[in-house]
Order: structure tokens, then C-alpha cells, then sequence
């Protein structure tokens, strides 16, 4: 279990003493992967309205070879068409996964929204076979929305 309320406390310090979007979005991905036991890989990728796709922006955990994902591929992709959060428990359930690494069990995605208009997601993997639960995602959506205004 994680304290839901610390870690929304600890983004909002974040975001008010913003001087950088990156260095905001790493400190925030460091924060959930020290804090959430399950939260393996954290990070954002940033969208790219000129190149339809997604850029590899701050993260922590393990490289990747995903620098770039078209919108529609993957989960993050479809996360980018649907404007949508997304949750899946079993990667293996998904015909249009991309795989990170074999250790992925789970991911959760949450768009970053800006006056409707999607700019950026956060994506976590798990190496936790359905860790996922409401908590997760009220969290990260309130994350998310609070972000939106360092875009």
C-alpha cells in the first residue's frame, strides 16, 4: 500500500516550484517509483502533434529502446488516439503490446490533457502480475491533471 495523499502533496510541491518542465516530470517519476512498491518503470513521453507520435521524455527505471511510439501502437499509443487512461493487468492479453522488457507484467497509462487537447502521458510498468487498483488511478489522474499546466 502507498500514502495516496503524501504523494499527492509532494506532486503539488513539485509543480509550484517548477522551474523546468523535465526536471519536474523526473522528480515526479522518481518520487511514484520510490514510493509505490509496484511502480518498476516511470515515466512520460511527450507528444509530437507534427510527427504523430510520442517522444521518450523523463523517466526512471531501466532503458528503453521505445524512443518514439506512433499514436495507435502500443498502450501508449492508443493512450495518445483515445485520450483515455488505460490499464492492463496481463500485457500478454495484448495483441498491440510493446514489450519493454520481459519482466513487464502489467502497465497503467494516464493522459495529460490541456484544455481538452492531449500533450503528454505518464506510463508505469509493473513486474507485478494485476497490482493495479482505483488507487492507482485516481492517483495518477490527479497527477496528471495537475500537470497540465507546465504545458
Amino acid at each position: 500500500m502507498f500514502d495516496k495523499e503524501a504523494i499527492k502533496a509532494q506532486t503539488l510541491c513539485f509543480i509550484e516550484n517548477s522551474t523546468d518542465r523535465n526536471t519536474t516530470l523526473l522528480e515526479i517519476s522518481k518520487m511514484l517509483k520510490n514510493e509505490v512498491y509496484h511502480y518498476d518503470w516511470v515515466g512520460f513521453y511527450l507528444f509530437d502533434a507534427a510527427k504523430d507520435g510520442l517522444f521518450l521524455g523523463p523517466y526512471t527505471g531501466a532503458s528503453t529502446d521505445h524512443t518514439f511510439i506512433p499514436t495507435g501502437k502500443g498502450v501508449c499509443g492508443q493512450v495518445a488516439q483515445h485520450k483515455q487512461p488505460m490499464v492492463v493487468q496481463d500485457v500478454n492479453a495484448i495483441e498491440n503490446y510493446l514489450s519493454c522488457s520481459i519482466n513487464v507484467q502489467s502497465e497503467i497509462v494516464v493522459p495529460v490533457l490541456k484544455d481538452g487537447k492531449f500533450v503528454a502521458e505518464l506510463d508505469i510498468d509493473s513486474h507485478s502480475p494485476a497490482p493495479f487498483t482505483t488507487n492507482d488511478t485516481e492517483l495518477l489522474e490527479f497527477i496528471c491533471q495537475k500537470l497540465s499546466v507546465l504545458f
